[in-house]
């Protein structure tokens, strides 16, 4: 009898324990290094998706625990992310941030069979070329945003000398590459085109080129510490050439290397999310730990939400039956009511011009 009740009691624990197993979810970005602003704001909503999702019971009964991987926006390092969380037992990963990294790291994923959702990643490789039916983004890309980009060009600065040039990274080489198609379309034409060495801290040469080609109108397809590096050089020099970007000045950091060197810088993103009623108690609850809702921390959030809601869907953190859920559902988020489409794009909302302004950036009518 007594070891009847030992042997019931060790079930029960063995029970008790399967119950409440924590499920391991992992969120990937540039932790480190030039571009950790916004490995900050991934690992920022990644924790608040978590800890709003643990609070309402969790995914199917049980809680979710998250992994950060730092990836430093280098190729290579996220692969080694990659694989440190298939090691892990990652079942989803909320990332990566750079598309240099989240397409290489996606082929481990689709081997591994854990689902990706990228928050950030705009090149259209990323999902045109997916190795897995795992591969999904809550972001637009880089050819929806180079159209709004190189339109606006045409239409709004239609005298201008303009410049385009490229990190020659794939997230910024891309974006460069897709504006100057749509401004070619539509009838402009750049004065110049140059590629230039991300991480360094001196453009004067560039700089002065532009200067010498009378550019009224520079296109930087970057990060937004060259962004401001430049902004700051080319006011050194005289110049009050209009710069414009993309979705990777959509940090604060931005205005602190520019100061009012940054005033008049447009850059396209997506409409702004913290707009949505939906993402109010997450802005707010985000607010009161001294935190911010800017840029990509929402879209992590609803990138967690929606896989999290796929897995309560199909009764399962398995990787088919979540792809499955994935492709037929339709989720709502702090970013809006979405879905995807048979690449893994998503179905929102594409992007908007904003205005540098006072240490702020708000959207143009």
């Amino acid at each position: 009898m007594k070891k009847a009740l030992l042997l019931g009691a060790a079930l029960n624990l063995v029970f008790a324990g399967a119950a409440f197993a924590d499920i391991t979810i992992g969120v990937a970005g540039p932790m480190t290094g030039q571009y950790a602003s916004f490995g900050e704001q991934l690992k920022i909503g990644a924790e608040q998706a978590v800890k709003d999702i643990n609070a309402k019971g969790g995914v199917n009964g049980e809680m979710l625990k998250l992994s950060v991987g730092d990836d430093a926006c280098d190729p290579k390092q996220a692969v080694a992310v990659a694989n440190s969380f298939a090691g892990e037992g990652v079942t989803f990963v909320a990332g990566h941030f750079c598309s240099g990294s989240s397409i290489p790291a996606s082929q481990v994923y689709a081997d591994e069979q854990i689902v990706q959702i990228s928050p950030a990643s705009t090149n259209p490789d990323f999902t045109d070329k997916r190795p897995g039916d795992g591969v999904f983004r809550v972001c637009g890309r880089d050819d929806q945003q180079g159209e709004v980009a190189g339109n606006y060009i045409a239409k709004n600065f239609p005298d201008a000398k303009v410049a385009i040039i490229n990190d020659k990274t794939a997230y910024g080489k891309g974006l460069a590459d897709q504006t100057q198609k749509f401004f070619e379309e539509a009838g402009g034409k750049p004065v110049l085109t140059e590629a230039y060495t991300a991480g360094e801290k001196d453009y004067t040469s560039l700089v002065t080129k532009m200067k010498q080609a009378g550019v009224t109108l520079v296109y930087i397809g970057g990060y937004h510490t060259e962004a401001g590096l430049m902004a700051r050089q080319m006011r050194e020099q005289g110049m009050d050439t209009t710069i414009m970007s993309g979705d990777a000045l959509v940090t604060d950091e931005y205005w602190a290397i520019t100061g009012d060197a940054g005033a008049g810088t447009l850059m396209t993103f997506s409409p702004d999310p913290r707009q949505n009623a939906e993402a109010k108690p997450v802005v707010e609850a985000l607010e009161v730990e001294g935190k911010t809702a800017e840029g990509y921390v929402l879209y992590t959030y609803a990138a967690i939400q929606a896989w999290a809601d796929a897995a309560n869907k199909a009764g399962s953190t398995d990787y088919d039956p979540i792809v499955k859920a994935l492709d037929e559902g339709t989720f709502d988020t702090v970013i809006g009511s979405l879905e995807f489409d048979d690449k893994g794009d998503v179905t929102l909302p594409g992007y908007v011009m904003y205005e540098w302004k006072d240490g702020k950036y708000a959207q143009l009518n």
